[in-house]
C-alpha cells in the first residue's frame, strides 16, 4: 500500500507558539480532508506536558503527606536536569507501545525546550532510532515576545493542568524558555536536520502574526502549504 499519511509528527516550538492549537485545529478536521489537505489521518498525541505535570501533582502531595518532594522543587523546578531527558524517554516508550498495539494511526509528538535545560540537541539525542527512522518536524517559528504574550493570554489559573490554558510565570518562561537552540541546529541545511546520522526532514510555519488562536481557515491554509513542503520531503527519503 503506497503511503499516504506521516507516520510520525513532531510538532516543536517555544512555549504557546501554537503547538497544541494545531492540533487542536486538526482534530476538527474531517478524517478524509485531513488526509488530503495535511497527510495526517486518525492520529493520537503524545505530549510531555501532562507527564511533567503529574510529577508537580505527585510532589505536592508528597509535601502534603510530610515526604520530601521527588522530581521539583518547592519553587517549580526541576530538582534534576536529566528529567528533561526521562520526559524524551517515556515519549519513547510511549511510542514503544503503540507500535505493539499498532492501528496505523500518525502519531503526533510534542515538546519545547530551551537552551538552559540543554536545548533541543539534547532532547533529539534521546529520541529512539525507532521514531527518528520515521518522523517529520514542524516547527512553529515565534519570536520570544510572541511567546511571553501567548502564555500570559492563554493561562488560566482553575484549568493549571489543561493543554490549551497551561502557562508559567513571566520569570520562569524566561529563565527556561528565553533561547532556542533551534536555528542553529539548521543553519546549514534548509530541508533536513540529522540525527545520529539520520536524516529528518522539516518545515519551518511562521506563527508570527499569531493564526493559531482563532484557527479557521487562515491557519488550515497556513497549515496545508506547510504540509504539503514536508509532505514532499517526507516522500523522498521514504521512497529512495
Amino acid at each position: 500500500m503506497p503511503l499516504q499519511t506521516f507516520k510520525i509528527l513532531l510538532l516543536i516550538a517555544r512555549p504557546a507558539a501554537g503547538k497544541s492549537e494545531v492540533i487542536h485545529f486538526l482534530k476538527q478536521v474531517p478524517e478524509e480532508e485531513r488526509k488530503k489537505r495535511y497527510y495526517v489521518g486518525k492520529f493520537k498525541e503524545i505530549d510531555d506536558f501532562p507527564m511533567l505535570w503529574t510529577w508537580f501533582e505527585e510532589d505536592a502531595l508528597l509535601e502534603r503527606m510530610g515526604h520530601p518532594r521527588l522530581h521539583t522543587t518547592f519553587d517549580g523546578y526541576f530538582k534534576f536536569n536529566y528529567l528533561w531527558d526521562l520526559l524524551i524517554e517515556r515519549i519513547n516508550l510511549e511510542y514503544h507501545k503503540h507500535l505493539r498495539d499498532d492501528r496505523g494511526e500518525t502519531i503526533i509528538i510534542e515538546f519545547s525546550r530551551g537552551t538552559e535545560h540543554g536545548g533541543f540537541r539534547r532532547a533529539f539525542k534521546h529520541l529512539s532510532d525507532e521514531i527518528l527512522q520515521d518522523l517529520a518536524i514542524l516547527y512553529i517559528d515565534v519570536p520570544w515576545e510572541e511567546s511571553l504574550r501567548k502564555n500570559r493570554c492563554r493561562f488560566n489559573p482553575d484549568r493549571p493542568d489543561s493543554i490549551l490554558e497551561h502557562g508559567l510565570s513571566d520569570d520562569k518562561l524566561e529563565r527556561l524558555y528565553k533561547y532556542s537552540d533551534w536555528h542553529e541546529l539548521i543553519q546549514h541545511d534548509s530541508d533536513f536536520i540529522e540525527i545520529r546520522e539520520i536524516k529528518v526532514p522539516y518545515v519551518i510555519l511562521n506563527n508570527t502574526d499569531d493564526v493559531t488562536t482563532d484557527g479557521g481557515p487562515k491557519l488550515g491554509n497556513r497549515l496545508e502549504t506547510s504540509f504539503e513542503r514536508l509532505w514532499v520531503k517526507y516522500r523522498q527519503l521514504h521512497l529512495a
